[in-house]
């Protein structure tokens, strides 16, 4: 018999969710695959049902056998081709861990900025996710992104590098407060 919670949050039906909370049903519940209520809400981008789900206590870091948790799935929808960033600030504000980790090291920011998605790199940014963190094959999530050409997102994460004191533009040294590095290059010349 299917789980009431878990029909109501595929439907993205909120008040039969909030009826199934209400009756007993488990905020935690999971499906065959070991994905949470919270989870699905969070992957379809539904801000009312991940907030209702949290009220009720859902576990914000739960995780799938595969490690990915109700952020993760916020971070991108393949099947609608876009991340919310709406669903990613009710689960940081709820305190998501930014740096929870899928395979190969991969982290939000990463696979936010992988898919594209500056208004949820922009939100992971502010929530203090590390723009220096490294997968486990030694790359950033500016590193991952520069060959996509995703450039609102490149923008985004040169200057949270830069103001990490890393990354092009940085300075280690101490200078004036607001001022910026500049590169000029000289033209190469013609023969």
């Amino acid at each position: 018999m299917p789980d009431p919670l878990l029909t109501a949050v595929a439907a993205g039906d909120a008040a039969a969710a909030k009826a199934a909370l209400a009756a007993g049903a488990d905020a935690n519940a999971r499906d065959d695959a070991g994905t949470t209520a919270l989870m699905r809400a969070a992957h379809e981008g539904n801000v009312a049902l991940v907030r209702l789900l949290l009220d009720a206590g859902a576990d914000v870091n739960a995780a799938d056998p595969q490690g990915w948790t109700a952020l993760h799935k916020s971070v991108h929808n393949a099947d609608a081709d876009r991340g919310y960033p709406d669903a990613v600030q009710a689960l940081v504000d709820a305190g998501a861990d930014v740096e929870a980790r899928i395979g190969y090291g991969i982290r939000p920011l990463m696979l936010a900025a992988g898919y594209g998605e500056a208004a949820v790199v922009e939100v992971l940014l502010h929530a203090g996710a590390d723009v220096l963190a490294r997968n486990d094959g030694g790359l950033t999530a500016l590193m991952m992104v520069k060959e996509k050409f995703y450039v609102d997102v490149i923008n985004l994460l040169t200057e949270a590098e830069r103001d990490a004191g890393a990354g092009e533009g940085s300075c280690t040294t101490k200078h004036a407060p607001g001022s910026s590095v500049v590169t000029f290059r000289k033209p190469l010349a013609r023969s």
